[in-house]
């Protein structure tokens, strides 16, 4: 047991929650749920890191760690005319996929041969929105965002991770000294657990609970699974996203996002830093977990202070923590020549907000760029 094993577990909790924690309740709100229903949801979120990373890390003796979905979030966020009722169906629609994929191997195969250019590209339309509404904010209130995005960028050159955590801290501190902060609650909120009765609803199951599904298998849990492997192990994948489902599915009529394979924070317990000998990096998993049930103790505090912040520092934290994936996205969408037109136009379907019958942009982005695709392969046989 080495110190650092505990401070990569304790490290890598904080960034992720810390890091995207905004989202989430932007994501909630946007669904039009309660105050209660967002902590509900959060606390979740937390149990259901804390449970799935302390069974796989122990059960496989491997550093892995899990995350809620931050570009579902994202694409949660983006929806419009979405209700809370209909959304907890679409999560479950999400988890089940997952559990089938993990049950059966010819769809997980199915979803590996998906175009990772058209899948990347519809990530990045949805992402796009919130990296440029940043500077939507910054023309509303210059003072209190254009000195963040500045400390983003200097703070980003010495820690990736802590760069968005260092504007969370000091970004509160900031909208303090502007007084650009709403009346705080009287006394701490206690956390509370809300019973959310699920409307499965058809458009969202199709037009949000299958994007999900896509979103989070191609933008977290295959780089994850990826993550593990570039660090030298194998990762036991059936037995991960049979996990991750399980919870994703008990969580989701509290009003929790869909749970996954962490890919961005996992980097932190499965390098070196965390500990030399590879066969004992899975000691950070129990603190990253006990990390994450002292954040559900304080998810109701922490809901209740970023209702009282402005938007336009919401729209900041979301927009800049995304920034990174959305460079991602974009490498993975733009850089296989062959498919770059078809990624483009996914992107640019998505990214417009389009919506038809009910179904939302990232639909029919993804029905766009894969009908393109289609196409080019049609008359290239021809």
């Amino acid at each position: 047991m080495r110190s650092s094993v505990v401070t990569s577990g304790i490290v890598a909790a904080l960034v992720g929650f810390g890091g995207t924690l905004t989202l989430i309740v932007a994501a909630a709100q946007a669904l039009g749920a309660t105050p209660g229903q967002i902590t509900s949801g959060v606390i979740g979120l937390c149990l259901s890191m804390a449970a799935t990373s302390a069974w796989l890390g122990w059960r496989h003796r491997m550093p892995i760690i899990t995350a809620w979905t931050t570009p579902g979030a994202a694409l949660i966020a983006a929806s419009h005319g979405l209700t809370i009722e209909p959304a907890v169906g679409a999560f479950l629609v999400a988890g089940a996929l997952i559990l089938v994929t993990a049950a059966v191997k010819p769809l997980g195969a199915l979803v590996q041969r998906l175009p990772v250019a058209i899948a990347a590209a519809m990530l990045a339309g949805v992402l796009f929105r919130f990296c440029t509404g940043v500077f939507s904010a910054g023309q509303v209130d210059p003072l209190l965002v254009l000195p963040l995005v500045l400390l983003f960028l200097v703070a980003r050159r010495i820690s990736p991770f802590g760069a968005v955590l260092a504007v969370l801290v000091l970004g509160i501190a900031l909208a303090f000294v502007l007084g650009r902060v709403g009346p705080l609650p009287d006394g701490v909120p206690w956390p509370t657990i809300e019973l959310i009765v699920p409307r499965f609803d058809l458009q969202a199951m199709i037009g949000v609970g299958i994007p999900l599904y896509i979103v989070t298998m191609a933008s977290q849990n295959l780089p994850g699974l990826a993550v593990l492997q570039a660090a030298g192990y194998k990762p036991p994948a059936p037995s991960i996203l049979a996990s991750t489902a399980i919870a994703s599915l008990i969580t989701a009529p509290i009003g929790s996002l869909t749970s996954n394979l962490a890919a961005i924070t996992a980097s932190i317990c499965t390098g070196p830093d965390a500990h030399p000998d590879p066969a004992k990096r899975w000691l950070a998993t129990p603190f990253y977990a006990l990390s994450y049930v002292v954040l559900a103790g304080f998810g109701a505090g922490a809901v209740a202070l970023i209702a009282t912040l402005p938007r336009e520092l919401v729209a900041t934290f979301a927009g800049l923590a995304l920034l990174g994936p959305l460079v991602n996205a974009l490498a993975s969408a733009m850089g296989d020549t062959a498919k770059r037109f078809p990624a483009v136009l996914t992107l640019a379907v998505t990214a417009s907000g389009l919506s038809l019958f009910g179904l939302g942009s990232a639909f029919w982005g993804l029905a766009a760029g894969l009908t393109a695709l289609g196409i080019e392969h049609a008359g290239r046989r021809g």
